[in-house]
């Protein structure tokens, strides 16, 4: 078997990072496919293509809270974070080779870092912009991409309109600044650790203090 792992969320202030592996005998096998980087596909060509990944190939998907992260990253660097994620679902397909986007400047150390993480032989390439350039890490970031959408949504069913949950989305920003004036907290399903967070709240705090 082969694997492709990316994940979804990394960047994001409010919801969870999703990582997720999707693996098949041969890339040929995917060939057929419309895939892309999820991200230059519309939503329904997501949804369907999920639909299809998670029915006839094998899938290992694993998410990280807000907290889960903050939490994390008082031990250890986002990228180190990211590594740990990685190895986790390639360990779930335990692939022959394993082809991750690169989390790190330096791809090959950071496949390197991902396979010492493995308790089994693994062939553990590592790119940029493997999303884009291997169909099937592109098929990777649709299944982690669908999957953080749907949390998301559940967030938004939640608290109202929270954006896409990154820092640049002024819908999130906006979102954030609210909950803080109303409670003087952010809410449990941002990332504390974020400048964007602890910016926010300080701003907000003296504005209506």
């Amino acid at each position: 078997m082969i694997c492709g792992v990316d994940e979804a969320g990394k960047g994001s202030v409010l919801g969870p990072m999703v990582v997720a592996a999707v693996g098949c005998q041969r890339v040929e096998d995917l060939a057929d496919l419309p895939i892309r980087d999820s991200k230059a596909l519309r939503p329904r060509q997501r949804e369907a293509l999920y639909d299809l990944l998670t029915r006839q190939f094998s899938i290992a998907i694993v998410s990280i809270d807000a907290p889960g992260i903050d939490e994390a990253r008082s031990r250890m660097s986002m990228n180190t974070c990211v590594a740990e994620l990685h190895a986790d679902v390639i360990r779930r397909l335990r692939p022959d080779c394993a082809y991750v986007d690169a989390c790190d400047v330096n791809a090959d150390r950071y496949g390197r870092t991902v396979a010492a993480l493995l308790d089994f032989p693994c062939d553990v390439v590592a790119e940029h912009r493997a999303d884009a350039r291997c169909i099937i890490v592109g098929a990777a970031s649709i299944v982690a991409k669908v999957t953080r959408d749907r949390a998301i949504e559940e967030l938004e069913e939640r608290y109202g309109k929270i954006g896409s949950g990154y820092p640049s989305d002024p819908a999130t920003v906006e979102f954030l600044r609210g909950y803080i004036r109303d409670h003087g907290t952010p809410p449990p399903c941002a990332r504390r650790t974020w400048k964007t967070v602890a910016n926010l709240s300080q701003r907000t705090i003296l504005d209506f203090s």
